[in-house]
């Protein structure tokens, strides 16, 4: 077999990455549209990874986040996403990079990605983060179900669940 030096792997899931990227910048921009949430995995140690010492303890290799009606301050860059959540009542602050994903699925459409870590994305253990202030009620998205009367207050926390619960055997 030939060697593949144009690595369509590489750009295949830096693709596919891409959808992932725009799909979260119109989040953030924008709310998320209809019934459409997100199940994002992502490996908890790999480099630029940022989280509570708290959370990284809980979840020391891989961590399962929801964005869906209880999020906040939602930033999206070129290499990497971030978020407010709150976790048991507690309000954090998540850094992840792109390269740490392993996983994306929108289950109000059954979509999903399955990513393989990049290798400088296992390299360097995740840095901590103290716990963020709680938002203000304005910088929460609210649900399309509520009216601009009523603004969305942060959740008292976030469940993390496996992807595997999802996924057809």
């Amino acid at each position: 077999m030939a060697t593949d030096h144009i690595r369509y792997d590489l750009l295949a899931r830096d693709a596919l990455r891409g959808v992932l990227r725009r799909v979260l910048a119109d989040a953030a921009e924008h709310g998320l549209p209809g019934e459409h949430h997100f199940f994002i995995t992502f490996l908890s140690n790999a480099e630029g990874v940022k989280l509570s010492p708290r959370l990284l303890a809980q979840y020391p290799e891989e961590m399962t986040v929801i964005l869906q009606h209880q999020f906040w301050d939602l930033v999206v860059t070129e290499d990497r996403f971030e978020v407010g959540l709150s976790f048991g009542g507690i309000p954090e602050r998540l850094v992840v990079p792109f390269n740490a994903i392993k996983s994306f699925f929108d289950p109000s459409v059954q979509f999903g990605l399955q990513f393989e870590p990049s290798d400088a994305a296992i390299e360097a253990p995740a840095a901590s983060l103290p716990a963020v202030p709680a938002p203000s009620a304005d910088t929460v998205p609210a649900p399309a179900a509520e009216t601009p009367d009523e603004p969305a207050k942060p959740s008292e926390g976030a469940e993390v669940v496996r992807l595997d619960r999802f996924r057809k055997k």
